[in-house]
C-alpha cells in the first residue's frame, strides 16, 4: 500500500514532533514536510503535493482557515484536517465552510487523529462526535429548516446515510450493488439539490432538514 503523504503545519515544534511521531508509527503515513506558519504551509503544499494537510488554526502569517480557503480556491486536490485546541463554534463553522474535510481536537487520542488522516485520504469526513454536535446545534439555532426546491430521491437518501456512516464511494457501491461512478453521480445530484460542496456539508444540512438520520439514531 502506498504511503499517505502529509504536510503538517503548527507553529510549535514540540507539538509537530509529537504528532509526527505517532502518525508515522503505523508505517502507512509519511510526514513529508513541516510548516511553522500558514504561508510556509502553502509553499510546502505546492512543492510536495501531499495527499493530506494537517493545519492548526492559530498560526502566524496565515491561519489554518485562511490556508484551507486558499487551497480550495486553487482547486488543489488534497484532504484538509484542522487539528486544534479550539472547539468554539465560530472556528468550527468557519473551517467547514472554508472546505475542511476534518476537524479534530488536539486532546483526541493518537489513534483517533491517525484514523482521521486515513478517513480523509479515503474521501471521508473526519469530525469528532463533539464537533458534529456543535455543528448541529449551530445550524438548529440559525434558521428554521428550509424546504428543498427538488427533494432527494430515496436512493439519494440511502447514499447520503451511508456516506454519513463513513463509507467510501466504493463501500457505498458495494452496499447498494451499484458502481462507483453511479455513487458519484448520486452525490453530485445531492450536492446540487442541497446547495453544498462537500460530504460534510451535505450530511450536516440533510440532518438539519431531517432528511436522514445518523447511524444508531434510528430508534
Amino acid at each position: 500500500m502506498a504511503a499517505i503523504n502529509v504536510v503538517l503545519a503548527d507553529d510549535h515544534a514540540v507539538v509537530r514532533k509529537g504528532i509526527r511521531d505517532f502518525l508515522e508509527e503505523g508505517g502507512d503515513i509519511h510526514v513529508v514536510a513541516e510548516a511553522a506558519d500558514g504561508e510556509q504551509a502553502k509553499q510546502l503544499i505546492q512543492t510536495h503535493h501531499p495527499d493530506v494537510v494537517i493545519l492548526d488554526i492559530r498560526m502566524p502569517n496565515a491561519t489554518g482557515i485562511e490556508v484551507t480557503r486558499w487551497i480550495r480556491e486553487q482547486a488543489i486536490p488534497i484532504g484538509i484536517i484542522i487539528l486544534t485546541a479550539y472547539d468554539d463554534d465560530p472556528f468550527i463553522v468557519a473551517a467547514i465552510q472554508a472546505g475542511a474535510n476534518g476537524y479534530v481536537l488536539k486532546n483526541a487520542e493518537a489513534d483517533q487523529i491517525t484514523a482521521a488522516v486515513r478517513a480523509v485520504y479515503g474521501g471521508q469526513s473526519a469530525l469528532s462526535p463533539t464537533i458534529t454536535q456543535k455543528l448541529m446545534s449551530h445550524m438548529a439555532g440559525t434558521t428554521q429548516p428550509e424546504k428543498l426546491v427538488e427533494p432527494l430521491t430515496e436512493r439519494e437518501k440511502e447514499v447520503l446515510e451511508l456516506a454519513a456512516s463513513g463509507l467510501t464511494n466504493r463501500g457505498i457501491g458495494l452496499k447498494l450493488d451499484i458502481s462507483d461512478r453511479t455513487v458519484q453521480g448520486h452525490l453530485a445530484s445531492i450536492y446540487s439539490k442541497l446547495g453544498v460542496g462537500s460530504r460534510t456539508e451535505a450530511v450536516t444540512k440533510a440532518l438539519h432538514l431531517n432528511l436522514i438520520t445518523l447511524p444508531g439514531n434510528n430508534e
